[in-house]
């Protein structure tokens, strides 16, 4: 939406010229907006689960407030935090991590752009998937960068392949940055595809980003796989375990379900943290404290199960959506296979997503998120549900979206 606040004539940067909005937003709003004058809203707009805080998380924000642990932290996070980053790590993928290789960020968001600022130089080109999610694209262009988009399909799940970087690799290209699973398709990339993209990468002496913010969140093909390619390897790995050189980015958002704690971290090759500190220092001094200790509730046993259940109460959900929106009309050609996102078509029941999903917020109830936030490759086409919601309120927006759709 325009910022009818903003002064007319006054000097911009021209950096600003090439952002573009996060519609998501847009429709966030719209239905608060809605929600406060006292219409039912399914949300289904934006990628937050729908969980409460895990006990442990909640208890260990509480005992740092009495403890008052309100100050300032090191920049790269405490070490407490850190090393059971690295423990996690070690339990979950057998991957052994120094703890000073990670580094706390205030969200995964300031990990995205501590990354794009120490690496890219003016006129530097990042590949990046077409749809993927838009925020990246922005941070590059906040560097003085150029996003590559490279138009990706149901085809090949929504993801780039060695050949799609080789064949779109241009004499500006620095690097790759990809997410598995991604946003909006929930695909993820095989461990053999990841290994094959670095090594590409590496022999044009390039820098492999990976975005693994949904990682925790992997479910496999479940019911109703019928694309062709149940052959495709669907588990959960991560980037280190191939590469010592990639940057990996990850959140406490999603599979923690800690959104608006604000608090994620990152991954770096040893040699670049002199340079990142000097950023973290300048940019935001050091991730919010209370946050960092309540995350350490995050990987008390009790809460590592508590997540694992959630995951399957995503699956259960996602098993359940998918069907129903084949049933009415949306066509989805690959179920899913993590995060908590449908990227759907709409070619039998409409021409432009983003008309289309102001027309179901209106006339259904129902907020979902138009292709056109996510790129520009078939993106009108296109519209995403994020399917966070309890099951009771996923049913309830199948049943209001068909009276609409059906009239």
């Amino acid at each position: 939406m325009a910022n009818k606040n903003r002064p007319t004539g006054r000097r911009l940067a021209e950096r600003l010229q090439n952002m573009t909005s996060f519609k998501v937003v847009d429709f966030l709003e719209a239905a608060v907006a809605m929600e406060a004058q006292g219409i039912d809203i399914v949300r289904m707009e934006a990628g937050e689960p729908s969980f409460p805080t895990a006990p442990a998380i909640t208890s260990a924000a509480v005992k740092a407030l009495a403890d008052e642990k309100t100050n300032y932290t090191p920049s790269f996070g405490i070490m407490a935090l850190r090393e059971a980053i690295a423990g996690f790590y070690a339990q979950r993928y057998g991957i052994e991590l120094m703890p000073e290789r990670i580094v706390v960020t205030t969200g995964s968001s300031a990990a995205l752009g501590l990354i794009c600022d120490l690496l890219i130089n003016p006129g530097d080109g990042i590949q990046l998937t077409d749809p993927g999610y838009p925020c990246n694209a922005n941070f590059v262009r906040r560097a003085g960068g150029e996003p590559q988009l490279i138009p990706v399909s149901a085809d090949n799940a929504y993801q780039l392949t060695a050949d799609l970087v080789a064949q779109h690799w241009q004499p500006n290209t620095i690097g790759v940055m990809v997410a598995s699973p991604s946003n909006p398709t929930g695909e993820v990339i095989s461990q053999d595809n990841q290994r094959a993209i670095n090594d590409i990468v590496v022999a044009r002496d390039g820098v492999l980003i990976m975005d693994e913010i949904y990682h925790g969140l992997v479910y496999g093909p479940g019911s109703g796989l019928s694309y062709g390619l149940e052959g495709r390897n669907q588990t959960e790995t991560s980037i280190l375990s191939i590469s010592d050189d990639a940057f990996v980015i990850n959140s406490f958002s999603k599979y923690f379900g800690m959104t608006g704690w604000r608090l994620g971290w990152m991954v770096v090759p040893e040699d670049t943290l002199p340079s990142i500190s000097v950023m973290t220092q300048n940019f935001y001094i050091s991730p919010p404290s209370i946050a960092q200790y309540a995350a350490l509730g995050a990987f008390e046993p009790s809460t590592i199960e508590l997540m694992d259940e959630r995951r399957e109460e995503f699956r259960r959900r996602r098993d359940f959506f998918v069907p129903a929106l084949r049933e009415l009309g949306f066509v989805i050609p690959h179920m899913p296979a993590g995060a908590f996102y449908v990227y759907a078509s709409i070619e039998n029941l409409a021409d432009d997503s983003e008309a289309f999903c102001w027309d179901m917020l209106e006339r259904a109830g129902v907020a979902f998120t138009p292709g056109t936030d996510f790129g520009h490759y078939l993106a009108r086409q296109h519209v995403r549900f994020s399917y966070t919601q309890p099951m009771d309120r996923l049913e309830l927006a199948v049943e209001r979206l068909s009276k609409v759709l059906s009239t």
